[in-house]
């Protein structure tokens, strides 16, 4: 006990809240406290603490005025007046009032104790309302405090300003906040910062937004990271008000984040062996914020984030997946990267496929942003998706249920909606109900393959939720039933055949009706089959009327949807109109009209008693007053009255006074006013929706344009759905051809799989290493097929057809909800499989079959009759000319070597004219010997060679001779050292767009940083600085005048032995093809 320095009877308070078995118990114990409290505050006779409370043990007397000889203890005890004011925040926080101890917390703040001051600060801070007169007495202390030389009371005043001030005390302490910014501890410069951007939330006036964003902008390269991270927070607030003023710091933040995950910060910062995973986070999200729809800063960030994402995926822990997700985040809200999306994807793949519900959760939560502008992104989780719908755990469920409604498009809407449905009949969460009722409105709105489906299930959502729906849903329902498809020209019948099932659903509904009915599906019963009643063919209109008078008198509220006036008074009115439509009035009908018309309802009453007046002495009107199917019809309302001029005439003959109106009378504004404002109930069929423009619902107009009841095409959907699919939006963009006119891969029977590059038939050999680049992409030629990246352009005869596992009859199911759920969508399979051949794309140009494997006796191939194949896609070429074999071309290509300059087309020399002996046939020579009796070689018509004799020796590539000859040139001019230094490096280097990364395993020209930048510097590029300790070196040179920049950053990680080392380099340029090059250059060096 003495350890944790509590008294023995605060002690006994906190075992007896924890052990309080309800509310009511935890209220007496509280109120017990209070009143000891208080007594300790008036009479100053707190005991010493050596025995348990009396005035917590039931049936013990309160505590007296025994030993108030020892004066005050609160004010002589710092310690007690501390652990009295805890006590008084235990009150507080439990509901009750502790008001009567605020002067202690007042008082104890002005403390020289730096934990009591803290203590009475945070107790000031958690009871204190923004408008308590007390918070004027802290201005003075918190001045004071906040120019103290010790620097925890700085921070602890600071603390303070955050909760304590308000608008009109901002000007008391702003001076003293921004002097602290220049402290030179970084614990107070650190919150300081988040001070002062409290303060400019509270006063905008007072902290302007320019002077803040000053402030910011240095604090961000302050030299304590921690300080750093604190800003990074007010960064992010205040970039999600305004971006504007943070699009130029897109350089700086990846600076800072690069650092980070190259361990750059000591390592306090690390958490579980991940590098300052919340500052990494924070950028990210920053990152994020700023990218949102502008292409210029997202493309700087494309390479971090990626490597941000790789290294989090490596890691595999708690902390790492959250960076991962925060990556996921960002790839899906800033400008869209082919390159970047396929590794969300491949993350996103990760986390559905784990074991743990938190990295599912991630899954499904990361696969819904992705999925509402990306939908072809879901189509390789459909089974995953679908047993997350089956877990037992809610929470991911929920998240889940939110992913298919982010998906839904007109081909998948009957399944997601059921699904939906099934989820909201078993759930009793109203904030879930609710949310669940929206959503399923607004999917059966939007994307509705029919009619008649929209009526059955809104219907259906009528008997399940109906308290929950909006009531414009069922007006919406009422005006599609009595309008039909909305359009003149379209066909009667169909709109008869919609009211026919209309009635007949709802027949069936009241013959067998649920205990409870909601209001809006009784109100709706009603209208429908009072207005199309006589339309119904599996009862008769006497058994109908019969039906809604037994629901009238049931004396069932449930069953009446709370038996509320207005929907009685709607189901009277549709028994009169079917009484009507009848011709006569059955006995149930009569029986009710005759027992209304004594309600106690007034409006009810006058209905009925209205309705046997005519039925009694005009029944020839029933059909002038209720007529059939006239709910669209204009009423002619006579404003004049004309009908009273005889009854006028009448009276004035009679001596009767005219009417004159008053002269303040407001009733022609009025009428005026009225006469010219739109009816509220618009009776105009929707328009076409418009053509699908970028960030607006990604999936409206996918799917089947199959709208009619009975599939035609022309009718209408429910108020607020989208059209059918126009031609141009059948055609997912990734499927059409880049040229037409060129022949075309076929991608049938080929997996659709994030992250693995199906293998080509006859790869090319690469004039680029095959790494991933974030960077401008044109540089690289991809097949036909989703950006060049992944198993897309994969042929179909690169591996034999995988033989397909037997499947269970779960399996079968899953994979048919599976079709049904993601029809649809771009990627994803039809709903009915059975047809491969359809998986191949429309728009490409059809490849000739091929042929059966049949068996084949060998053959000596004849070359004369093959035709040669044109233009090969990369040939491999040996840049030295030593293994190219003797050509007789008519043309030949003039090469830079070394120097990656395009290839230009020009006439071959003419050839030497042939010595007059015969030569005969040269024997096989080898390979690495220069043969100089091929005047059509490559390289040496080109020139290359020139100067060397044909009996020296050339070096190889590994003396040091092959490296004074080998200068990197582009254009056909030298490459020049650009002269800058180490921070200038690090500015160009995120204004260089075009990156080439390359990754040499094992190399020995280059197995320490001298060696590397000794090759730096042979090429032609200025060393810019070593980093002897991280092993890094950075370069720059230009090109064509310093028109073209390229900088150069490698790093050295000896490989075990010391021979050889692993060298990862990174070329950012201006120009791509520059980069290309140098790239090129220094990878055939390196190796």
């Amino acid at each position: 006990m003495s350890g944790m320095h509590l008294s023995r009877e605060f002690f006994e308070l906190i075992k007896a809240i924890g052990e309080s078995k309800s509310k009511q118990e935890e209220d007496r114990i509280i109120a017990r406290e209070v009143v000891t409290l208080k007594k300790k505050l008036e009479s100053g006779a707190a005991g010493s603490g050596g025995g348990p409370s009396l005035g917590m043990i039931p049936g013990s007397p309160m505590p007296g005025a025994s030993g108030t000889a020892a004066g005050n203890a609160l004010n002589t005890n710092k310690k007690k007046a501390r652990e009295f004011l805890v006590r008084i925040l235990y009150v507080e926080m439990l509901g009750h009032d502790g008001s009567f101890g605020y002067i202690k917390a007042v008082e104890l703040a002005a403390s020289q104790s730096i934990i009591h001051k803290r203590t009475g600060y945070l107790v000031c801070s958690c009871c204190l309302s923004p408008d308590h007169e007390f918070r004027f007495m802290l201005v003075n202390q918190m001045q004071r405090d906040l120019i103290s030389s010790n620097l925890l009371e700085s921070c602890g005043a600071l603390l303070a300003v955050t909760s304590l001030i308000t608008p009109d005390l901002v000007t008391t302490v702003s001076t003293q906040v921004m002097g602290l910014l220049e402290h030179s501890a970084e614990t107070v410069r650190k919150k300081a910062i988040i001070a002062l951007h409290r303060l400019h939330q509270l006063a905008p006036d007072a902290v302007t937004k320019e002077e803040l964003i000053e402030k910011v902008r240095r604090l961000l390269c302050d030299r304590d990271p921690a300080v750093m991270g604190a800003t990074l927070n007010v960064i992010e607030a205040m970039a999600r008000v305004d971006v504007q003023p943070f699009k130029d710091l897109v350089p700086s933040l990846i600076s800072i984040l690069k650092q980070i995950c190259e361990r750059r910060l000591p390592s306090e910062y690390d958490y579980h062996r991940i590098p300052a995973p919340w500052m990494q986070m924070k950028i990210v999200r920053i990152l994020s914020v700023i990218g949102k729809n502008d292409s210029n800063s997202s493309e700087g960030m494309y390479e971090i984030v990626g490597d941000c994402l790789r290294k989090s995926e490596e890691a595999g822990i708690n902390a790492s997946n959250a960076i991962a997700y925060e990556c996921i985040r960002c790839i899906t809200n800033i400008y869209p990267n082919p390159v970047l999306l396929d590794l969300a994807g491949a993350s996103i793949s990760r986390f559905l496929s784990s074991r743990s519900q938190n990295l599912r959760y991630l899954g499904v939560t990361g696969l819904a942003s992705i999925v509402e502008r990306h939908p072809k992104y879901a189509a390789d989780h459909q089974l995953a998706v679908i047993e997350c719908l089956e877990d037992q755990d809610e929470t991911l469920l929920r998240k889940t249920l939110d992913l298919l409604y982010r998906m839904t498009n007109p081909v998948n809407v009957e399944f997601i909606t059921d699904r939906l449905l099934h989820f909201l009949r078993g759930s009793t969460d109203p904030y879930l109900r609710t949310d669940l009722t929206q959503k399923i409105c607004t999917i059966a709105e939007r994307y509705a393959p029919n009619n008649a489906w929209y009526v059955r299930t809104i219907t259906e959502l009528f008997k399940i939720a109906g308290d929950l729906v909006d009531a414009a849903v069922s007006t919406n329902l009422m005006s599609l039933i009595a309008e039909g498809t909305g359009n003149e020209e379209d066909d009667e019948e169909a709109d008869m055949v919609l009211r026919k099932q209309a009635v007949e659903l709802y027949v069936n509904l009241l013959s067998n009706p649920p205990n409870r009915m909601p209001r809006v599906l009784v109100e709706t019963l009603a209208w429908v089959l009072g207005e199309y009643g006589y339309l119904s063919s599996v009862m008769p209109l006497d058994a109908i009327i019969d039906g809604m008078c037994k629901l009238l008198e049931s004396g069932s509220t449930a069953r009446l949807g709370g038996g509320a006036a207005s929907t009685r008074r709607l189901v009277l009115s549709a028994i009169m109109k079917m009484t009507a439509q009848l011709g006569s009035c059955p006995t149930p009908a009569a029986k009710v009209i005759d027992d209304y018309t004594k309600s106690s309802d007034p409006d009810a009453q006058r209905r009925c008693l209205e309705f046997q007046t005519i039925l009694t002495q005009a029944p020839h009107l029933l059909g002038e007053v209720f007529p059939v199917d006239a709910s669209l019809e204009d009423v002619d309302v006579d404003m004049n009255l004309s009908f009273l001029d005889g009854v006028v005439g009448e009276a004035i003959s009679n001596g009767s006074r005219p009417y004159q109106k008053p002269e303040d009378d407001d009733d022609d504004e009025v009428n005026a006013i009225g006469s010219q404002a739109a009816s509220a109930f618009k009776m105009t069929p929707y328009e076409k929706p418009s053509e699908k423009t970028y960030g607006q619902g990604s999936m409206q107009g996918m799917g089947s344009t199959n709208m009619g009841p009975t599939g035609s095409a022309n009718v209408t959907l429910p108020p607020g759905s989208s059209g059918g699919m126009s031609p141009q939006a059948a055609t997912s963009p990734a499927q059409q051809p880049s040229n037409p006119g060129e022949p075309q891969l076929v991608l049938r029977n080929v997996a659709n799989v994030w992250g693995k590059q199906a293998p080509p038939v006859q790869p090319p050999a690469p004039s680029v290493p095959s790494t991933s680049s974030f960077g401008n992409t044109t540089a690289t030629t991809a097949p036909a097929g989703y950006g060049g990246y992944g198993g897309y352009g994969a042929s179909p005869a690169a591996a034999a057809a995988p033989v397909a596992p037997v499947k269970t009859a779960e399996q079968l199911e899953k994979e048919r909800m599976a079709a049904a759920l993601f029809g649809g969508m771009s990627g994803a399979p039809p709903p009915a499989p059975t047809q491969p051949a359809a998986m191949a794309t429309p728009q490409m140009n059809p490849a000739p079959p091929v042929p059966q494997p049949t068996p084949v006796t060998p053959a000596v191939v004849s070359t004369p009759q093959v035709a040669p194949p044109a233009a090969p896609a990369a040939p491999e070429v040996d840049l030295l000319g030593f293994d190219m074999e003797p050509t007789t071309t008519a043309t030949t290509s003039s090469i830079d070597m070394l120097a990656p300059t395009p290839l230009v087309e020009e006439p071959a020399p003419a050839p030497p004219p042939a010595p007059e002996p015969a030569v005969p046939a040269p024997a096989p020579a080898d390979p690495c010997e220069f043969v100089p009796c091929c005047p059509n070689m490559l390289v040496a018509a080109a020139g290359l060679l020139d100067g060397f004799a044909e009996s020296a020796p050339l070096p190889s590539f590994s003396t040091t001779e092959a490296l004074d000859y080998c200068k990197f040139e582009f254009g056909g001019a030298p490459i020049a050292p650009l002269t800058i230094n180490t921070p200038q490096f690090g500015e160009r280097w995120g204004q260089c767009p075009h990156t080439h990364p390359i990754n040499i395993p094992s190399s020995t020209s280059s197995s320490t940083l001298s060696k590397f930048m000794t090759l730096i510097g042979k090429a032609g590029m200025h060393k810019v600085e070593e980093i002897a300790a991280t092993n890094e070196g950075i370069a720059a040179c230009m090109a064509g005048g310093g028109s073209s920049v390229a900088l150069v950053h490698g790093k050295i990680a000896p490989l075990p032995g010391g021979t050889s080392s692993r060298v990862d380099v990174t070329v950012k340029s201006t120009d791509p093809q520059l980069g290309l090059g140098l790239s090129m250059y220094l990878q055939n060096m390196i190796r």
